[in-house]
């Protein structure tokens, strides 16, 4: 069920997007030009402080209208990795330097369409080093608890793909880290 590439080319290029076409083949040998985003690598972290916390920023996104919680991102630039790029967008969007980074989980939030890739850090801290330079970033940031996450989700609070998958993937992290409340592996019924 793979597709073939026979070529691709250019129709239009700047610094943040890129279309292009690309010859394809599907499985049943039907070929056409498909439209592929391009666009460069997204760096996300997940920064939670000893109060089990993670910081965030509220923002409006203009293109969608909509006002929500993000963590804090940016696009990876060519003379860092990814990690490097994540700490930096913390320090820039929120005045705090994060603790060191651990790749916590790798997406393609839209791989029929874009080769986008998203790389999600996590930091255990951060220490407060002043106001963001990045003044354009968002109207707020604070320290959001962990056990208040779920539900800001379910508000649509929180809606960017970027943000959801490293948040959903901390609280799955976070729930199988803490023993079952209340149950020993005795309690539990043999069928």
């Amino acid at each position: 069920m793979q597709w073939k590439i026979h070529g691709e080319r250019p129709i239009y290029e700047n610094p943040w997007v890129n279309v292009w076409l690309t010859d394809v083949e599907q499985p049943d040998g039907r070929r056409w030009e498909y439209h592929v985003v391009k666009l460069r690598h997204l760096a996300v972290a997940t920064v939670i402080n000893n109060q089990q916390e993670i910081l965030m920023m509220w923002r409006h996104r203009f293109i969608t209208d909509t006002w929500a919680w993000e963590l804090p991102m940016g696009l990876v630039e060519a003379d860092e990795t990814p990690g490097e790029a994540a700490a930096r967008e913390v320090l820039e969007e929120t005045g705090w330097r994060p603790g060191p980074m651990t790749p916590l989980i790798y997406a393609e939030p839209a791989n029929g369409i874009t080769d986008s890739q998203h790389h999600v850090f996590r930091a255990d801290g951060a220490t407060y080093v002043g106001p963001p330079t990045e003044k354009n970033e968002s109207d707020r940031i604070e320290w959001i608890p962990l056990a208040e996450v779920r539900s800001m989700i379910d508000r649509r609070e929180i809606v960017s793909s970027g943000s959801l998958v490293g948040l959903l993937y901390v609280l799955m992290d976070e729930a199988f880290r803490q023993p079952a409340q209340g149950v020993s592996p005795g309690d539990v019924p043999r069928k």
